[in-house]
């Protein structure tokens, strides 16, 4: 078969790109740790030796830092004056933590994929599965910081409000479960917004318990977000609101889960489902988010899956047909889409 040389000098231009954001991976995650993002938004523009000398690094290093991140668009160089700075678009994205696009977490996650390759492997070669526990902990810290300023944008603001009655609850006061709760992001902004609910964080993942203890202590509301080790089939108490966020496709029995979070529900009682936004449809999933999360699917949420009970496998991209099956096969029936972001699908679900 003859070679179509314009594609092929394509699919190399892409996979050197490519190749370059891999290996640049590491300087993001570098920028983060020294602080060097954030110094150049505060300071800057810095020649390299100025940065340097301000977040206690080596100039050598930061030289050829500044350099790579300067070639890849995620800083600005001024060849006149020799000096480094960052955009109010690119610091956005690098060095504002609490700004609602915050993007070295998602790098975290990357990292940890690559660490993490071997155990993937090997799931590969014997269809068993990786379980999250398992995983490099930069994967924990990535997934809190990289949807954390998500859930500040949306949660309070827009899914909640797009359920039916549930913003009126909570104001009044409700009892509401976050189940997989990781680091507890989403249950203290919940806790923040409605100070007369009380809200209760369940995840199997003990060490991630102890952290969101930590952070619902410093954010003050530890005496409403409390936060115990539990499974999403085996969690005690009866609630208002019971919601799931970006963890269902994560589970071994997500059928089974559905049936407890019913059992677990009040009397016109609301599960929301919050998962990665995907289409149905494989090939309407190829696109850079699609990319990114069948990426991220492949190398931790179905190694997850298949390392527990069942092992069903639904994958960061099911899709919402194939949710609503889930969710149906639990005992729900009335099932509706709250609303959508282009990373998030939001479904509201009642028995």
């Amino acid at each position: 078969m003859a070679l179509d040389e314009k594609k092929l000098q394509e699919l190399i231009g892409k996979m050197l790109g490519d190749v370059g954001a891999a290996m640049g991976a590491a300087l993001v995650l570098l920028g983060d740790k020294f602080g060097l993002y954030k110094t150049l938004a505060s300071a800057g523009p810095l020649s390299a030796a100025d940065l340097a000398s301000r977040t206690g690094t080596v100039e050598r290093y930061v030289r050829e830092w500044a350099a790579a991140e300067a070639a890849a668009g995620y800083i600005n160089y001024d060849p006149a004056s020799a000096r480094y700075s960052i955009s109010p678009e690119q610091a956005l994205l690098l060095a504002d933590e609490n700004g609602p696009a915050f993007f070295p977490g998602i790098y975290q996650i990357a990292a940890a994929a690559v660490r993490d390759e071997p155990k993937v492997a090997e799931a590969f070669r014997n269809g068993g599965g990786v379980g999250w526990h398992e995983h490099d902990p930069c994967l924990f810290r990535g997934t809190e910081r990289f949807f954390r300023p998500g859930y500040a944008t949306h949660l309070v603001a827009e899914w909640i409000p797009a359920l039916e009655g549930v913003k009126e609850k909570l104001e009044r006061g409700a009892n509401v479960a976050d189940v997989g709760c990781g680091h507890g992001a989403s249950v203290i902004l919940m806790a923040q917004a409605f100070p007369k609910s009380q809200f209760t964080g369940f995840d199997y993942h003990e060490p991630s318990i102890v952290r969101a203890r930590e952070l619902a202590r410093e954010a003050g509301v530890a005496d409403r977000a409390k936060f115990e080790r539990a499974s999403a089939k085996d969690y005690p108490g009866s609630y208002d609101l019971v919601a799931f966020f970006d963890c269902l496709h994560d589970m071994g029995d997500p059928i089974g889960a559905a049936a407890h979070v019913k059992q677990t529900l009040k009397p016109g009682g609301t599960w929301m489902v919050v998962e990665p936004f995907a289409n149905d449809r494989v090939e309407d999933n190829f696109n850079p988010i699609g990319r990114l999360f069948y990426a991220a699917s492949t190398t931790i949420c179905v190694p997850g899956s298949l390392a527990q009970e069942v092992g069903l496998g639904l994958g960061a991209q099911a899709g919402e047909a194939r949710l609503r099956e889930v969710l149906k096969a639990g005992g729900f029936s009335q099932i509706r889409r709250a609303t959508a972001t282009p990373f998030n699908l939001v479904l509201e679900a009642r028995p």
